[in-house]
C-alpha cells in the first residue's frame, strides 16, 4: 500500500539528501509532504552539496532551491505513516524547534518508520528517541548519538522501525531498507510499492 511520509527538511539541507529520497519515494507512489518550520507550501529551502575529496571534512557548495509541498504548521504527524530526516546543516538548527522534536517523539512513540541520514540523527537526539537504538550517522556526529544513549554501528543499519545511513554515498543501501519497512517490494535495486490484497 502506498504511503504518507513527512520529511522535515531545512535551510542548507544537503541537496542529495533530500532531492534523491523524495524522488525515490515518490518515483514508487508513496506521497512525500516535506515541511520546514516557519515556512508554508510553495516556499522554497536552499540545500547545499556535500562533497567528499580527501579533505579531513566534507566540502560545501550551493545547491538548488527545493521547494516545500506542505506547510509543517498545518500538518498533523499522526497523518504519516512514516518519517524521513535528511542531513547537511538543517539538522543542526531544525533541533531546536519544539514542532519539529514532538513530530519525532510521535514517529518513535508510535513505532512507524523513521529513516535519518548523515546530520540527520542530531534531530532525533535532541528529541530524545535514541536511548537504546544502534545506528549510524555523519562520524563527526558519533559522539553526539553515543550521548543520546544509541550505540554506534560503522555502515547502514536497521534497529526495530529506524534505519539510518552514514551519508548520501550510503542512499542505495539506506533507502532500500527504508523501503523494505515501508514495505515495498525491493529487489535487484527496484521497487515496487505494493497494494494491500
Amino acid at each position: 500500500m502506498n504511503k504518507k511520509i513527512l520529511m522535515i527538511v531545512g535551510d542548507f539541507g544537503e541537496d542529495y539528501e533530500i532531492m534523491v529520497p523524495f524522488q525515490a519515494l515518490e518515483m514508487v507512489g508513496h506521497d512525500v509532504h516535506a515541511v520546514c518550520p516557519d515556512k508554508e507550501a510553495g516556499e522554497t529551502v536552499k540545500t547545499a552539496i556535500h562533497d567528499f575529496r580527501g579533505d579531513q571534512t566534507y566540502m560545501e557548495s550551493r545547491g538548488h532551491d527545493f521547494e516545500l509541498n506542505a506547510t509543517m504548521a498545518e500538518i498533523e504527524p499522526s497523518d504519516y505513516d512514516a518519517l524521513c530526516v535528511p542531513g547537511g546543516r538543517a539538522p543542526e538548527y531544525l533541533r531546536t524547534h519544539e514542532s519539529v522534536l514532538e513530530a519525532v517523539r510521535h514517529f518513535f512513540e508510535t513505532d512507524k518508520p523513521v529513516a535519518a541520514v548523515c546530520h540527520g540523527p542530531q534531530i532525533l537526539a535532541a528529541a530524545g528517541v535514541l536511548d537504546g537504538y544502534e545506528l549510524t550517522a555523519y562520524p563527526a556526529v558519533r559522539a553526539e548519538c553515543e550521548a543520546a544513549g544509541c550505540s554506534w554501528v560503522d555502515g547502514v543499519v536497521t534497529d526495530g522501525n529506524l534505519v539510518t545511513g552514514q551519508a548520501w554515498p550510503d542512499h542505495p543501501e539506506w533507502l532500500s531498507a527504508f523501503m523494505d519497512l515501508l514495505g515495498d517490494d525491493v529487489s535487484h535495486g527496484e521497487a515496487v510499492a505494493t497494494a494491500d490484497d
